[in-house]
């Protein structure tokens, strides 16, 4: 064959009109398959490598997308993260990868042009976009079925790789009704966010997280904030004796999501996404107040909040205030709804720890994040002057 031949480490090769061909003398030798930026791995996998993962991950800038993204970022993964309204919302997560591997894209979630520009170059799309409450531009459905749909049917057009979709647990056709009308209106339209997903991306990975708790949660701050309380009593549908709850850590979530994003026989899997141990709420929520010093001797207690109808009229009031806007201290009816539900693990559909995750418990991580709201804070806890809060009972199955 015509040409310039050299050998180098076994591989012959042959350089005609500028073209260079190879050929394989043993298997030590591998070929690049695949020329597109996700397959050219560099470097041994920390946060200054890149892993081979160009995932985009719509509503990073949530209480679950910076646990997500700084995962992500730790392992080398080049992000793009899309954004609507203030860029300055999200600079913080220019942090938690190296430098030039963050990268910010404009975006709306009901425009499948800018939707397109964010997913393009990635094989991997995670959907974290979701909403408490409904506002005058979002309501549910737009958020979690109609936003869900656009993302997994642009992401599937684009090539995408991989799709995760995070729901949320007890998502039903027919939710239970409590204290509403219908049921909750939040977690109807995430079982229809699931099936809109699946129609479009039937390889899609779902996740169905419980109540998450961690860093600038709405679930810890929510029972401690002065708003859900009345005075120094804690008003609960049925005291908080019928609704068992199973929390999970925020990390815990983050890293199940992780690590479907490395693994590629996942495709079409559900992951219930929940702590390693059942509670009752009124268990719960009586010793977040024994950890903040704030139990009996303060004046605490709970009753039923169907009794209370200032209580109820508080809750239909304070988001009318509010303009529409984030709901004070998060109370609206929709929360107090699903407050009200149990926690339902489905058997047979798999957890966080399928995916190799070890679970934190509740006991280790939840005197630590409740640090903020003790009363009597100037005494130091090293010197035992309170006793040490008794910890939850668990629900026995």
């Amino acid at each position: 064959m015509a040409g310039l031949q050299f050998k180098f480490q076994n591989v012959l090769y042959i350089v005609p009109r500028q073209l260079i061909v190879h050929r394989r003398f043993s298997e030590g030798v591998n070929y690049i398959k695949n020329t597109n930026l996700s397959s050219l791995k560099r470097g041994t996998g920390g946060r200054s490598s890149f892993n081979g993962i160009v995932a985009t991950v719509f509503g990073s800038s949530g209480f679950l997308g910076a646990y997500v993204c700084n995962k992500l970022g730790k392992i080398g993964t080049q992000l793009i993260l899309p954004y609507r309204g203030d860029p300055y919302h999200v600079r913080s997560l220019k942090l938690v990868g190296d430098l030039g591997q963050v990268l910010f894209q404009p975006y709306h979630l009901l425009d499948e042009d800018s939707i397109f520009k964010a997913v393009k170059h990635s094989n991997v799309v995670i959907n974290l976009v979701g909403r408490d409450w409904e506002t005058k531009n979002f309501t549910f459905d737009r958020v979690h079925v109609e936003g869900a749909r656009k993302l997994a049917k642009v992401s599937k057009a684009a090539g995408v790789e991989t799709f995760i979709h995070v729901s949320a647990l007890n998502a039903s056709e027919h939710p239970p009704e409590y204290m509403m009308d219908g049921g909750s209106k939040f977690l109807a339209s995430k079982w229809r966010g699931e099936v809109a997903v699946k129609e479009e991306f039937p390889e899609a990975i779902i996740f169905r997280p419980a109540d998450i708790y961690g860093q600038e949660d709405s679930f810890l701050r929510y029972y401690c904030s002065f708003w859900r309380h009345q005075g120094k009593m804690m008003p609960l549908y049925r005291s908080g004796e019928h609704s068992i709850k199973q929390p999970v850590f925020v990390e815990d979530v983050a890293a199940g999501i992780v690590a479907a994003c490395k693994e590629k026989h996942l495709k079409g899997k559900i992951y219930q996404a929940v702590g390693p141990t059942r509670y009752k709420l009124s268990e719960l929520v009586d010793w977040f107040h024994r950890i903040i010093n704030k139990s009996d001797e303060w004046g605490y207690y709970r009753y039923d909040l169907r009794f209370d109808p200032l209580f109820q009229l508080r809750v239909s009031l304070l988001p009318k205030l509010t303009l529409g806007t984030y709901p004070k201290g998060n109370i609206h009816w929709e929360k107090v709804e699903r407050e009200c539900h149990s926690d339902v693990v489905v058997p047979g559909i798999e957890t966080l720890e399928d995916l190799g995750v070890t679970l934190t418990r509740m006991e280790d991580q939840v005197p630590w994040e409740l640090k903020t709201y003790r009363a009597y804070s100037y005494y130091e806890l090293e010197l035992n002057e309170f006793a040490i809060p008794n910890p939850p009972q668990p629900v026995v199955s």
